[in-house]
Formats: structure tokens, sequence, C-alpha cells
């Protein structure tokens, strides 16, 4: 018959820094371990495993967003380390974890390398099934993403969204720069960096359901006697040809004949109708193209227009990860 090991206060507080795990799991698991250390974190991990394989199909859209940048500003990564629910979401040790997995995920370029980097003696990915039986919710890797160049610049929203943007050169105040376009990306949700980047039928399948959507609208509001949206025959840059803005000056000159406006004034009234007909006609860019939105800090500039006030320098990628 075996002696029942004394296990001290100490023993039990190194097995919880080591783990994370709570004092009573941590006694118990060394209880049975017999006081042998390396055998109690086995313990410990197989109970992660068996809550693990419970939880497997359980969602883990709750979380912290993570943005880490290497000491120089030349390489970001954005993560987010995903729970069940939003009480774990807040936790101080489950976002000194989520800003951990950020150190080790700066140093790895691919989520495979990451999950399967060091942490502590295990993998990330073993981590993570530790956790899961400490916590009791499962924990995944949500999003992994990374962007390298000349500076790279980040910002976090209230460990909900992270974005991470690279900028082509260095230039005075690139901090603020950084800083700035990466609140933009992680406030207005851009998708691409140029209307150039869209492909041709996606645009033409997303001009035919957004004219559909809006004159749907009409007809309800022509039932009510309001007034009708315009239905814009383009949404995007990449469909304004030259023909196409040729054919809108026309229209626009042929109102201002109508209108009676005297033809030596009409070269100060036409940009103004050229950019309201372009501004018509670009929608999806302005939602979706880094580039072309309006810039939350000063709507009056696009985020180009504000980005070239800093010199020589140009967005070369960008990366937006959130919850969900």
């Amino acid at each position: 018959m075996s002696t029942t090991v004394k296990i001290t206060a100490a023993e039990v507080n190194k097995l919880r820094q080591a783990t994370g795990a709570g004092m009573m799991d941590c006694k118990k698991a060394l209880v049975e371990a017999e006081g042998d250390f390396d055998k109690a974190i086995e313990i410990l991990r197989k109970k992660g495993q068996k809550v693990a394989a419970k939880r497997a199909d359980r969602e883990s859209s709750e979380g912290a967003a993570v943005a880490k940048l290497n000491a120089d500003n030349t390489v970001g990564v954005a993560i987010v380390l995903g729970c069940e629910t939003d009480f774990v979401g807040k936790n101080e040790n489950f976002l000194a974890l989520a800003s951990q997995l950020g150190d080790i995920a700066l140093t790895t370029s691919s989520k495979e390398e990451f999950l399967a980097a060091d942490f502590g003696g295990m993998t990330v990915a073993e981590k993570l099934v530790e956790q899961t039986g400490v916590i009791g919710e499962k924990l995944d890797i949500n999003a992994f993403e990374k962007v390298e160049a000349a500076y790279v610049g980040s910002y976090v929203h209230i460990n909900k969204i992270a974005a991470i943007v690279g900028f082509s050169s260095v230039v005075d105040n690139i901090e603020t720069l950084g800083k700035d376009v990466a609140m933009q990306i992680a406030s207005m949700g851009a998708t691409t960096l140029s209307y150039k980047d869209f492909d041709p039928a996606y645009i033409a399948s997303e001009t035919e359901a957004r004219i559909a959507v809006i004159e749907k609208d009409n007809e309800e509001l022509a039932r009510l006697g309001k007034t009708l949206k315009n239905v814009p025959q383009h949404i995007s840059m990449a469909q304004l040809t030259p023909e196409v803005l040729a054919q809108a000056e026309e229209a626009a000159k042929a109102e201002l004949k109508a209108e009676g406006k005297p033809e030596q004034i009409w070269d100060r009234i036409l940009p103004g109708k050229m950019d309201r007909f372009i501004s018509d006609n670009t929608t999806l860019d302005q939602e979706q193209c880094l580039l072309d939105q309006n810039f939350i800090k000063d709507e009056k500039k696009t985020v180009a227009t504000y980005v070239s006030s800093y010199g020589d320098v140009e967005i070369t990628g960008f990366k937006r990860v959130n919850l969900g």
C-alpha cells in the first residue's frame, strides 16, 4: 500500500505557473502523480485533451484580437485567439495568453508553422489543448495574418479588431501615419487596396445586385410617395472609362444649358458635377478599397490623399482580423 505523498503549496504554485490550471486541479494532478511534476503536467494535458474532444464542435467566436510588431517595425502579425464566451475573452489571464501567442506568431511565417512552434516545451497547438482543459472552453487560433514592409503600423480596437499595414518607405511622422491608416482599416473594413484589384466579373455581378436593391427600394418609396433614390449605372472607377466620363460631361453640359447657365461659367461648375458623378458611381470602391475610402479623421480627403501628404510613401499591403 503506497504512502500518500505530501504536496506542498510551493509545488502546487509551481505547477499552476507552468500550466495556468486552477489550484485544486494542480493539487489533484500532483497527488495522482505522487509528486512527480512532469507526470502531473501530463495528467493536466490529458484532461485538456478530453475537454477539447468534448467541445470540438463548439463555436469559438469570442476571444481576443492581437497585433504585434518586431523591434524595428518591419514585420507585423495579427492573430485572433478564439474562445466560446465574452466572459473568458475579457479575462486577464486569457488576454495575457493571447499576447504571449502573438509574440510567438511574430517569429513564424504561417499559421501551420505557428501552431507547431514551441511554447514552454510544448507546441502552440498543444498549449491550446492544455488551456482548453484549464479554462473549460474551446480555444483556437481563428486568424493569422502577417505583413512585412519597410515600415509596419498597427492598431487594435478593444481586443476585438486588429489591423496591420505596410508602407514602402520610412518618412517623417511615419508612426502617426501608420497608426492612422491601421485605425482606418480596423474601422472601415476595407477588403482590398485599390479598385484595380477587382475582378471584372465581380464588379459586374455586384453592379447588378446593387441596382436590383435600389430599384426594389424605389418601388416602396414610390408607393409611399417619397423621393426615389438615384440608380447608378456604375459602382467602380474600373467602369468609368474615358468614354463614360465624356458622356457624363456632355450630360452635365446639357443640364447646365437647360438651366440657362451662361457658358462662360460652366468651367467653374463642371468639376463639381463630375466629382459628384464619380462619387455616385464608385460606391463599391468607397466601401471596399482602402485608398478610395474617405479618411475617417478628415472626410474631405481620401486615404490616398492623406498618405500622399506625407511625401514619397505608399501602402504596400494590409491585413485585418476580427472576432466571429
